[in-house]
């Protein structure tokens, strides 16, 4: 190990800090504690350089030093950019909306500069810009790439028209961690669900040429693992094996890179020991080395300044000289590279080409986007309110993202002619709480408060009477208008409980130690279930909730999440059965929070869980397993899937495939969705794999008694894995399969990897 970390050096002859994973990968295996594999595929990579373009080489010619610095800087408000502006010492503007305003900007940088080269202009478009769609954890519930591309299109047309170029869109990180508030913006717990969603997204966002009118560029983020946080705390550290960092986390970024993605973004959090903005084995040697991605990479917000409270940097100069090597392009906020780059280049600490490599692949994104061109936006052409086709689409998506997790009775769906129904509870009226995090940042979406859940209801059933009671505060602990629900609910057919979490409650910095209902909002519902008359429960919110009560007592739940700016109509949508609910669980629901993290794809022990057993890995005061699986959702049909089959018993480890085909029946009565999901198993491998991996799904329709065949396709990539040097390996031996309706699927076959 010290001979590998001594071989690689900085540009000042000191340790290169990305040595310290990477040799730590050598050090294993040249121990022999891992066998190298016959084909492999190295991380080991030189960081591959932007695509020399003609337009980027000639203008990096004619740029001075402090202009080539200047293009590293990114701020977020107009103050500063006009000051930096007026040294010509500015790349990019972030979190500036409305077209009249980042014309000005540009008019500066364009008409005001020696060089006239743009400013290219970001903002957080995580989901919708102006049409707020639901957010990306409830998309990942759809089980349907679709809907998270139908986002971003929608999205980056409305938001190019105002003059933003750039999103920091889409999150891909993978968590197990519910309590982590983050876990709303990304696709859940799985790396091949999170990878489909990511790369629909990227396309959705960039097209085929993002320099369109209606494109932007989409940024990757956060690189890499910010989802593995400590407790659930927001910016905390991630400790994590080669062999987890490769398997779970990094697979979305791969194949989003793989996908064209223009931009990358650095994460917060530390990977073992060495915080992102600082580690060059991911951002060099595995992102611009091993993945081959050219566009650039910028930072977090004042995340090479946080490098110094890390304790990677004595220093703002430090920090500059740890982020720029490592393979950080633009710095966002902070202003180390402004600062001191220059000071860094003659101290020998960073090189020349490391600071042109920088402006290159900045420059190369520049001019990808057309902003030499076109670097102005038609002020008259903003969107500044939904259209009607974006609001239907909306509405859509969030119908199409909800998942019935319990109808015993059935009480769902309701039917259009009911009497009378109670709305009950503190977020039936709510407004932009059904927007959930990351939402109204866009011209006109702050003016445009979403369906609420009781309008949504009256809209569909209007001959109902319908009355709307909150109970109680989201949050507070007053149970006096219990009472008054009580007797809502007792006047009424049936009661709608709408309850779960404001939109504060997740997003970036809102952890929660408890993921129960806050407040008393459970005993709202205890005081309705009292009355003795039909109700049912749809829950609003950003994460997974710890609701074993609900479970045993309410006899249907209905998981909304946040849903967008048609959220009310959606809601009413599946309740009336207009929508056929489709939607699973793109993460597990725990029993209790002590149970956290509990996932379905994990790896077994040398003694699983046995009730039996006392000595099995297992709780002494909890059940087994979750509340609700991955993957589980209910509909208002019933299906059945079977007859699965495979192409072929042996799967050649080089260039072979095999084709998995399975039957799904809607053996109900009435017509609806059901997701077929194919998971894999080894069984015995040199590094313990997980009990199950998704590798496919799809999504069908389906009339009443009507099947359909799915087929999926199976490669050695599907069976392979990422060992403990970071090399990918495809290993002999047998491969189950499971087939069925969610990650509890029972239907197997099994094939040998040769």
């Amino acid at each position: 190990m010290s001979q590998q970390v001594n071989h690689e050096t900085s540009a000042a002859g000191g340790v290169n800090r990305r040595s310290v994973l990477a040799g730590l990968a050598g050090g294993i295996a040249s121990a022999g504690l891992i066998a190298q594999p016959a084909a492999a595929e190295s991380t080991d990579a030189a960081a591959r350089p932007p695509e020399r373009d003609q337009r980027v080489e000639a203008l990096l010619k004619q740029m001075t030093l402090a202009e080539k610095i200047g293009q590293l800087q990114l701020v977020g408000d107009e103050t500063t950019a006009r000051a930096a502006l007026s040294g010509g010492r500015l790349g990019g503007v972030f979190s500036v909306v409305g077209a009249a305003k980042l014309n000005a900007l540009q008019r500066i940088a364009v008409e005001q500069t020696r060089l006239k080269i743009p400013l290219v202009f970001g903002l957080d478009v995580i989901h919708g810009y102006t049409t707020n769609f639901p957010i990306p954890l409830a998309q990942g519930a759809s089980f349907d790439p679709a809907v998270a591309g139908t986002d971003a299109t929608v999205s980056a047309k409305e938001a190019r028209s105002s003059g933003i170029h750039w999103t920091y869109a889409p999150m891909m990180d993978v968590t197990h961690e519910p309590r982590w508030g983050r876990i709303a913006e990304g696709y859940g717990e799985d790396p091949y669900l999170a990878t489909q969603f990511a790369v629909a997204k990227v396309r959705g966002y960039q097209g085929n040429d993002y320099s369109a009118p209606d494109r932007v560029a989409a940024c990757a983020k956060h690189f890499v693992a910010y989802g593995g946080a400590e407790g659930g705390r927001d910016y905390n550290t991630v400790d994590v094996s080669l062999q987890r960092l490769h398997n779970l986390y990094l697979p979305p970024f791969k194949a989003s890179v793989e996908a064209g993605v223009a931009t990358v973004m650095a994460s917060f959090n530390t990977i073992s020991g060495v915080p992102a903005h600082g580690n060059g084995y991911v951002l060099h040697d595995v992102l611009k080395g091993t993945y081959g991605f050219r566009g650039f990479v910028v930072s977090d917000y004042t995340g090479i300044e946080e490098l110094i409270l890390h304790g990677l940097a004595g220093d703002g100069a430090d920090a500059a000289a740890a982020a720029l090597p490592a393979g950080v392009d633009m710095e966002m906020v902070s202003t180390n590279y402004a600062r001191f780059a220059e000071r860094l280049l003659a101290e020998r600490r960073i090189t020349r080409d490391q600071i042109d490599d920088a402006v290159r692949r900045i420059l190369l994104v520049k001019f990808r986007l057309g902003l030499f061109e076109r670097p102005y936006v038609d002020e008259a052409a903003e969107v500044k309110a939904p259209s009607r086709a974006a609001l239907a689409a909306s509405r859509q998506a969030a119908a199409r993202c909800m998942v019935l997790l319990k109808n015993d009775g059935p009480v769902l769906p309701l039917a259009k002619t009911v009497g009378s129904v109670a709305v009950v509870g503190p977020l039936g009226a709510a407004t932009y709480d059904l927007n959930g995090t990351w939402a109204g940042l866009g011209t006109g979406a702050s003016t445009t408060p979403p369906v609420t859940v009781v309008d949504g209801i009256k809209a569909a059933a209007p001959g109902a009477t319908v009355s709307y009671t909150p109970g109680c505060t989201v949050d507070g602990t007053d149970t006096g208008g219990f009472a008054a629900a009580q007797q809502a609910a007792r006047a009424a057919d049936v009661t709608v409980v709408v309850v779960g979490e404001t939109a504060a409650m997740s997003g970036e910095a809102a952890a929660r130690s408890s993921i129960d209902l806050p407040g008393v909002q459970q005993q709202l519902v205890a005081a309705i279930e009292a009355t003795g008359k039909p109700f049912v429960v749809v829950l609003v919110n950003g994460r997974p909730l710890t609701i074993p009560y609900l479970h045993d007592n309410a006899p249907a739940i209905l998981e909304a999440w946040a849903p967008g700016v048609q959220g009310g109509h959606a809601v009413a949508d599946v309740l009336f059965g207009v929508v056929n609910p489709g939607g699973k669980l793109p993460v597990s629901f725990p029993r209790a929070v002590g149970q956290i993290p509990i996932y379905y794809n994990h790896e077994n022990t040398g003694r699983p869980a046995d009730p039996a057993n006392k000595y099995t890995s297992k709780y002494l005061d909890l059940a087994s397993g979750p509340l609700y699986e991955f993957g589980h959702g209910l509909s208002y049909t019933t299906f059945r899937v079977d007859g699965l089959r495979l192409s072929g018993t042996r799967l050649p480890a080089r260039g072979g495939r095999i084709d998995v085909t399975a039957t799904v029946t809607n053996t109900g009565g009435r017509a609806g969705d059901e997701v077929v999901q194919l998971y894999l198993r080894d069984p015995v491998a040199s590094i313990v794999q997980p009990v199950r991996r998704l590798r496919a799904f799809r999504r069908v329709t389906l009339a009443a008694g009507a099947s359909t065949t799915v087929s999926f396709p199976l490669t050695p990539e599907d069976v392979g894995f990422y060992d403990n040097t970071a090399r990918f390996r495809v290993e002999p031996g047998k491969i189950e399969v499971y087939v069925g309706t969610s990650s509890a699927a029972t239907l197997s076959a099994s094939f040998t990897v040769v």
